[in-house]
Protein backbone atom coordinates (compact mmCIF):
# COMPACT_ATOMS: atom_id res chain seq x y z
CA UNK A 1 0.00 0.00 0.00
CA UNK A 2 3.23 2.29 0.87
CA UNK A 3 4.61 1.54 -2.51
CA UNK A 4 1.02 2.52 -4.22
CA UNK A 5 0.74 5.72 -2.19
CA UNK A 6 4.48 6.86 -3.14
CA UNK A 7 4.25 6.01 -6.57
CA UNK A 8 0.22 7.12 -7.48
CA UNK A 9 -0.39 9.52 -4.32
CA UNK A 10 -3.71 11.34 -6.17
CA UNK A 11 -5.28 8.10 -7.18
CA UNK A 12 -4.97 6.91 -3.34
CA UNK A 13 -5.74 9.98 -2.09
CA UNK A 14 -9.21 10.48 -5.16
CA UNK A 15 -9.73 6.94 -3.99
CA UNK A 16 -10.21 7.32 -0.25
CA UNK A 17 -12.38 10.59 -0.75
CA UNK A 18 -14.33 9.02 -2.98
CA UNK A 19 -14.86 5.79 -0.81
CA UNK A 20 -15.64 8.11 2.77
CA UNK A 21 -18.15 10.33 0.15
CA UNK A 22 -19.46 6.56 -0.19
CA UNK A 23 -20.85 5.89 3.33
CA UNK A 24 -22.29 9.74 3.43
CA UNK A 25 -24.47 8.90 -0.01
CA UNK A 26 -25.36 5.44 -0.34
CA UNK A 27 -24.81 3.95 -3.73
CA UNK A 28 -27.75 4.15 -6.10
CA UNK A 29 -28.85 4.24 -9.85
CA UNK A 30 -27.96 8.40 -9.93
CA UNK A 31 -24.12 7.24 -9.47
CA UNK A 32 -24.18 6.54 -13.02
CA UNK A 33 -25.37 9.70 -14.00
CA UNK A 34 -21.96 10.98 -12.06
CA UNK A 35 -19.71 9.67 -14.97
CA UNK A 36 -18.11 11.67 -17.98
CA UNK A 37 -17.60 8.36 -19.85
CA UNK A 38 -17.01 10.36 -23.39
CA UNK A 39 -13.56 11.73 -21.39
CA UNK A 40 -12.85 8.60 -20.24
CA UNK A 41 -12.75 7.24 -23.85
CA UNK A 42 -11.12 9.85 -25.18
CA UNK A 43 -8.06 10.22 -22.85
CA UNK A 44 -8.02 6.10 -23.35
CA UNK A 45 -8.02 6.69 -27.16
CA UNK A 46 -5.44 9.66 -26.96
CA UNK A 47 -3.21 7.67 -25.09
CA UNK A 48 -3.16 4.54 -27.55
CA UNK A 49 -2.44 7.13 -30.26
CA UNK A 50 0.28 8.68 -28.45
CA UNK A 51 1.74 5.65 -27.71
CA UNK A 52 1.85 4.30 -30.99
CA UNK A 53 3.45 7.51 -32.21
CA UNK A 54 6.41 7.02 -29.46
CA UNK A 55 6.64 3.31 -30.94
CA UNK A 56 7.33 3.70 -34.56
CA UNK A 57 9.49 6.72 -33.61
CA UNK A 58 8.07 10.26 -35.04
CA UNK A 59 8.91 12.12 -31.64
CA UNK A 60 12.27 10.92 -31.84
CA UNK A 61 12.76 11.35 -35.67
CA UNK A 62 10.87 15.05 -34.77
CA UNK A 63 13.60 16.09 -32.51
CA UNK A 64 16.33 14.82 -34.38
CA UNK A 65 15.71 16.58 -37.22
CA UNK A 66 15.28 20.35 -34.80
CA UNK A 67 18.40 19.82 -33.32
CA UNK A 68 20.73 18.72 -36.33
CA UNK A 69 21.61 22.56 -36.72
CA UNK A 70 21.66 24.02 -33.12
CA UNK A 71 25.11 24.47 -32.43
CA UNK A 72 24.69 26.64 -28.88
CA UNK A 73 23.46 25.34 -25.42
CA UNK A 74 20.95 28.33 -25.63
CA UNK A 75 19.64 27.54 -29.18
CA UNK A 76 19.31 24.02 -28.00
CA UNK A 77 17.59 24.72 -25.17
CA UNK A 78 15.12 27.56 -27.38
CA UNK A 79 14.26 24.29 -30.00
CA UNK A 80 13.38 22.23 -26.78
CA UNK A 81 11.05 24.58 -25.34
CA UNK A 82 9.38 25.31 -28.80
CA UNK A 83 9.06 21.07 -28.96
CA UNK A 84 7.36 21.11 -25.73
CA UNK A 85 5.17 24.05 -26.34
CA UNK A 86 4.07 23.00 -29.42
CA UNK A 87 3.90 19.62 -29.18
CA UNK A 88 2.37 19.58 -25.86
CA UNK A 89 -0.79 21.03 -27.37
CA UNK A 90 -1.61 18.01 -29.77
CA UNK A 91 -0.11 15.05 -27.34
CA UNK A 92 -0.46 16.69 -24.13
CA UNK A 93 2.14 17.78 -21.66
CA UNK A 94 3.21 14.34 -19.68
CA UNK A 95 3.88 12.88 -23.36
CA UNK A 96 5.86 15.66 -24.22
CA UNK A 97 8.09 15.80 -21.11
CA UNK A 98 8.16 12.13 -21.44
CA UNK A 99 9.96 12.62 -25.18
CA UNK A 100 11.96 15.19 -24.56
CA UNK A 101 13.45 15.76 -20.84
CA UNK A 102 15.29 12.52 -21.70
CA UNK A 103 16.58 14.02 -24.65
CA UNK A 104 17.74 17.11 -22.50
CA UNK A 105 19.83 14.89 -20.10
CA UNK A 106 21.58 13.47 -23.06
CA UNK A 107 22.27 16.45 -24.30
CA UNK A 108 23.56 18.36 -21.51
CA UNK A 109 25.03 15.37 -19.54
CA UNK A 110 28.24 16.53 -19.28
CA UNK A 111 27.33 19.89 -18.27
CA UNK A 112 29.96 21.28 -16.02
CA UNK A 113 27.45 24.12 -14.25
CA UNK A 114 24.55 21.89 -12.49
CA UNK A 115 22.30 24.97 -12.99
CA UNK A 116 22.24 25.06 -16.27
CA UNK A 117 20.48 21.63 -16.63
CA UNK A 118 17.83 22.25 -14.04
CA UNK A 119 17.23 25.61 -16.05
CA UNK A 120 16.58 24.00 -18.94
CA UNK A 121 14.74 20.80 -17.77
CA UNK A 122 12.64 23.61 -15.57
CA UNK A 123 11.70 25.53 -18.68
CA UNK A 124 10.79 22.43 -20.96
CA UNK A 125 8.05 21.94 -18.10
CA UNK A 126 6.92 25.03 -17.57
CA UNK A 127 6.19 25.38 -21.46
CA UNK A 128 4.34 21.93 -21.53
CA UNK A 129 2.33 23.04 -19.47
CA UNK A 130 1.62 26.21 -20.54
CA UNK A 131 1.70 24.98 -24.17
CA UNK A 132 -0.86 22.28 -23.71
CA UNK A 133 -3.28 25.31 -22.04
CA UNK A 134 -3.82 26.16 -25.50
CA UNK A 135 -6.02 23.21 -26.88
CA UNK A 136 -8.74 20.86 -25.37
CA UNK A 137 -6.54 17.84 -26.15
CA UNK A 138 -3.22 19.27 -24.61
CA UNK A 139 -4.47 18.26 -20.92
CA UNK A 140 -7.35 16.32 -19.34
CA UNK A 141 -8.42 19.06 -17.14
CA UNK A 142 -9.00 21.00 -20.74
CA UNK A 143 -10.53 17.57 -22.40
CA UNK A 144 -12.61 17.41 -19.42
CA UNK A 145 -14.06 21.27 -18.96
CA UNK A 146 -14.58 21.37 -22.76
CA UNK A 147 -16.42 18.49 -22.76
CA UNK A 148 -18.28 19.31 -19.48
CA UNK A 149 -19.64 22.55 -20.36
CA UNK A 150 -20.05 21.91 -23.71
CA UNK A 151 -17.58 24.36 -25.44
CA UNK A 152 -16.97 25.63 -29.06
CA UNK A 153 -13.90 25.52 -30.81
CA UNK A 154 -14.34 29.16 -30.44
CA UNK A 155 -14.74 29.41 -26.96
CA UNK A 156 -11.46 27.00 -25.98
CA UNK A 157 -9.55 29.64 -28.25
CA UNK A 158 -10.24 32.98 -27.44
CA UNK A 159 -9.93 32.12 -23.58
CA UNK A 160 -6.46 30.86 -23.48
CA UNK A 161 -5.11 32.58 -26.50
CA UNK A 162 -3.96 35.68 -24.89
CA UNK A 163 -2.23 33.62 -21.93
CA UNK A 164 -0.68 31.34 -24.83
CA UNK A 165 0.84 34.34 -26.45
CA UNK A 166 1.95 36.48 -23.53
CA UNK A 167 3.95 32.58 -21.80
CA UNK A 168 4.69 32.02 -25.28
CA UNK A 169 7.05 35.15 -25.39
CA UNK A 170 7.92 35.42 -21.93
CA UNK A 171 9.40 31.51 -22.38
CA UNK A 172 11.22 32.58 -25.56
CA UNK A 173 12.91 35.70 -23.26
CA UNK A 174 13.66 32.79 -20.16
CA UNK A 175 15.94 31.09 -22.32
CA UNK A 176 18.70 34.24 -22.26
CA UNK A 177 19.25 33.24 -19.37
CA UNK A 178 21.06 29.94 -20.68
CA UNK A 179 24.48 30.93 -21.59
CA UNK A 180 24.93 30.52 -25.65
CA UNK A 181 28.31 27.70 -25.32
CA UNK A 182 29.01 25.37 -27.63
CA UNK A 183 27.31 22.13 -27.54
CA UNK A 184 27.07 18.96 -30.01
CA UNK A 185 23.55 17.76 -30.67
CA UNK A 186 23.16 14.40 -30.63
CA UNK A 187 23.71 11.95 -33.62
CA UNK A 188 20.85 10.99 -35.58
CA UNK A 189 18.89 7.16 -34.97
CA UNK A 190 18.68 5.24 -37.71
CA UNK A 191 15.75 3.24 -37.13
CA UNK A 192 13.14 1.87 -39.89
CA UNK A 193 10.11 3.79 -40.83
CA UNK A 194 6.97 1.72 -40.77
CA UNK A 195 4.60 3.23 -42.90
CA UNK A 196 1.26 1.05 -42.22
CA UNK A 197 1.48 1.17 -37.99
CA UNK A 198 1.91 5.24 -38.47
CA UNK A 199 -1.05 5.45 -40.97
CA UNK A 200 -2.68 3.35 -38.79
CA UNK A 201 -1.77 5.61 -35.63
CA UNK A 202 -2.35 9.06 -37.72
CA UNK A 203 -6.26 7.66 -38.50
CA UNK A 204 -6.44 7.13 -34.52
CA UNK A 205 -5.54 10.64 -34.01
CA UNK A 206 -7.79 11.70 -36.09
CA UNK A 207 -10.57 10.10 -35.10
CA UNK A 208 -9.62 11.42 -31.72
CA UNK A 209 -10.19 14.87 -32.52
CA UNK A 210 -13.19 14.32 -34.46
CA UNK A 211 -14.30 13.06 -31.28
CA UNK A 212 -13.23 15.79 -29.04
CA UNK A 213 -14.79 18.22 -31.68
CA UNK A 214 -18.42 16.45 -31.19
CA UNK A 215 -18.17 14.80 -35.15
CA UNK A 216 -18.47 11.24 -34.08
CA UNK A 217 -20.03 9.37 -31.23
CA UNK A 218 -17.38 8.58 -28.59
CA UNK A 219 -17.95 4.54 -29.12
CA UNK A 220 -16.48 5.04 -32.66
CA UNK A 221 -13.54 6.51 -30.95
CA UNK A 222 -13.48 3.38 -28.44
CA UNK A 223 -13.78 1.00 -30.90
CA UNK A 224 -11.16 2.17 -33.10
CA UNK A 225 -8.32 2.49 -30.32
CA UNK A 226 -8.91 -1.05 -29.94
CA UNK A 227 -9.04 -2.14 -33.21
CA UNK A 228 -5.78 -0.15 -34.19
CA UNK A 229 -3.84 -1.31 -31.18
CA UNK A 230 -4.96 -5.14 -31.99
CA UNK A 231 -3.65 -4.68 -35.51
CA UNK A 232 -0.83 -2.64 -35.01
CA UNK A 233 0.81 -3.41 -31.00
CA UNK A 234 -1.35 -5.04 -28.87
CA UNK A 235 1.75 -3.77 -26.25
CA UNK A 236 -0.24 -0.32 -26.50
CA UNK A 237 -3.13 -1.19 -24.05
CA UNK A 238 -0.71 -1.90 -21.74
CA UNK A 239 0.69 1.84 -22.02
CA UNK A 240 -2.60 3.69 -21.54
CA UNK A 241 -2.22 5.46 -18.12
CA UNK A 242 -4.61 3.61 -16.12
CA UNK A 243 -3.55 5.27 -12.72
CA UNK A 244 -5.16 8.91 -14.62
CA UNK A 245 -8.26 7.27 -15.58
CA UNK A 246 -8.68 5.67 -12.27
CA UNK A 247 -7.80 8.88 -10.94
CA UNK A 248 -10.75 10.64 -12.84
CA UNK A 249 -13.52 8.02 -12.01
CA UNK A 250 -12.66 8.23 -8.18
CA UNK A 251 -13.35 11.81 -8.71
CA UNK A 252 -16.08 11.69 -10.47
CA UNK A 253 -17.80 10.09 -7.86
CA UNK A 254 -16.39 11.71 -5.05
CA UNK A 255 -17.35 14.76 -6.45
CA UNK A 256 -21.07 13.78 -7.33
CA UNK A 257 -21.68 12.98 -4.18
CA UNK A 258 -20.57 15.71 -2.35
CA UNK A 259 -22.90 18.01 -4.81
CA UNK A 260 -25.62 15.78 -3.33
CA UNK A 261 -24.39 16.81 0.17
CA UNK A 262 -26.48 20.45 0.39
CA UNK A 263 -24.04 22.16 3.59
CA UNK A 264 -20.61 21.47 0.88
CA UNK A 265 -22.84 22.56 -2.06
CA UNK A 266 -24.09 25.59 -0.60
CA UNK A 267 -20.31 26.32 0.95
CA UNK A 268 -18.44 25.44 -2.58
CA UNK A 269 -21.39 27.78 -4.68
CA UNK A 270 -20.46 30.65 -2.18
CA UNK A 271 -16.92 31.03 -1.73
CA UNK A 272 -16.42 30.50 -5.44
CA UNK A 273 -19.29 33.06 -6.98
CA UNK A 274 -17.46 35.93 -8.23
CA UNK A 275 -14.08 33.81 -7.33
CA UNK A 276 -13.67 31.26 -9.95
CA UNK A 277 -10.00 32.28 -11.39
CA UNK A 278 -8.16 32.60 -7.49
CA UNK A 279 -9.85 29.47 -5.76
CA UNK A 280 -9.75 27.11 -9.04
CA UNK A 281 -5.43 28.56 -9.23
CA UNK A 282 -5.39 27.77 -5.26
CA UNK A 283 -6.63 24.74 -4.90
CA UNK A 284 -4.43 23.26 -7.92
CA UNK A 285 -1.53 23.99 -5.55
CA UNK A 286 -2.81 21.43 -3.44
CA UNK A 287 -4.48 18.57 -5.21
CA UNK A 288 -2.75 19.26 -8.62
CA UNK A 289 -5.18 20.97 -11.71
CA UNK A 290 -6.83 18.42 -12.78
CA UNK A 291 -8.55 16.77 -9.92
CA UNK A 292 -9.25 20.39 -8.93
CA UNK A 293 -11.02 21.01 -11.98
CA UNK A 294 -13.02 17.83 -11.77
CA UNK A 295 -13.88 18.80 -8.39
CA UNK A 296 -14.97 23.01 -9.06
CA UNK A 297 -16.99 22.26 -12.28
CA UNK A 298 -19.75 20.68 -9.98
CA UNK A 299 -20.14 24.51 -8.54
CA UNK A 300 -19.66 26.67 -10.76
CA UNK A 301 -21.06 27.31 -14.66
CA UNK A 302 -18.21 29.46 -15.64
CA UNK A 303 -16.71 27.10 -17.62
CA UNK A 304 -14.23 29.29 -19.19
CA UNK A 305 -12.75 31.19 -16.38
CA UNK A 306 -11.84 27.70 -14.10
CA UNK A 307 -10.72 26.48 -17.47
CA UNK A 308 -8.03 29.51 -17.06
CA UNK A 309 -7.91 28.80 -13.27
CA UNK A 310 -6.74 25.45 -13.47
CA UNK A 311 -4.36 25.71 -16.46
CA UNK A 312 -2.52 29.13 -14.75
CA UNK A 313 -2.80 26.76 -11.42
CA UNK A 314 -0.19 24.43 -13.03
CA UNK A 315 2.28 26.77 -12.44
CA UNK A 316 3.32 27.45 -8.69
CA UNK A 317 4.00 24.27 -6.82
CA UNK A 318 5.73 21.00 -8.25
CA UNK A 319 2.46 19.56 -7.54
CA UNK A 320 0.22 21.71 -9.33
CA UNK A 321 0.78 19.89 -12.60
CA UNK A 322 1.28 16.44 -12.32
CA UNK A 323 3.28 16.73 -15.54
CA UNK A 324 6.06 18.43 -13.51
CA UNK A 325 6.17 15.81 -11.27
CA UNK A 326 7.49 13.77 -14.12
CA UNK A 327 10.21 16.19 -15.09
CA UNK A 328 11.29 15.98 -11.35
CA UNK A 329 11.59 12.02 -11.09
CA UNK A 330 13.76 12.09 -14.32
CA UNK A 331 16.25 14.57 -12.92
CA UNK A 332 16.59 13.19 -9.78
CA UNK A 333 17.36 10.31 -11.07
CA UNK A 334 20.62 12.11 -12.53
CA UNK A 335 23.77 11.16 -10.25
CA UNK A 336 24.44 14.95 -9.56
CA UNK A 337 20.96 15.78 -8.86
CA UNK A 338 20.47 19.00 -6.67
CA UNK A 339 16.49 18.15 -5.59
CA UNK A 340 16.82 21.55 -3.70
CA UNK A 341 17.85 23.57 -6.18
CA UNK A 342 15.53 21.93 -8.24
CA UNK A 343 12.42 23.10 -6.38
CA UNK A 344 13.91 26.55 -6.05
CA UNK A 345 14.25 26.79 -9.41
CA UNK A 346 10.85 25.65 -10.53
CA UNK A 347 9.65 27.78 -7.69
CA UNK A 348 11.32 31.12 -8.93
CA UNK A 349 10.46 30.59 -12.80
CA UNK A 350 7.07 29.62 -12.52
CA UNK A 351 6.34 32.95 -10.29
CA UNK A 352 7.73 34.94 -13.26
CA UNK A 353 5.78 33.41 -15.59
CA UNK A 354 2.70 33.72 -13.02
CA UNK A 355 2.60 37.04 -12.20
CA UNK A 356 1.80 38.89 -15.88
CA UNK A 357 -0.54 35.65 -16.90
CA UNK A 358 -2.83 36.15 -13.36
CA UNK A 359 -2.82 39.81 -13.84
CA UNK A 360 -3.90 39.67 -17.74
CA UNK A 361 -6.63 37.14 -16.74
CA UNK A 362 -7.93 39.24 -13.68
CA UNK A 363 -8.13 42.10 -16.17
CA UNK A 364 -9.66 40.89 -19.06
CA UNK A 365 -11.87 38.11 -17.34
Amino acid sequence: MLKILKSQPVLVIAFIAALITMFIVTPDKEYLGYINRTVLIELFALMIAVAGFRSVGIFDKASDLMLKKAGTSRRIVLILVLLCFFSSMLVTNDVALITFVPLNLMIFASAKDEKIRIRTIVLETIAANLGSMMTPVGNPQNLYIYDEYKLTAWDFIRTTLPSGIVSFIVLVLLTLIIPAEKCASPSEKNSEFRIAPTIGYVALFAVCLLTVFRYIPDWICLIAALVVALIFDRSLLTKADYPLLGTFLCFFIFVGNIARIDAVNDFFRGILSGNELIISFLLSQVISNVPAAVMLSSFTDKGTVLLLGVDIGGLGTIIASLASLISFQFYRKTNTAQSGRYMLTFTAISMILLAPLLILNLIIM
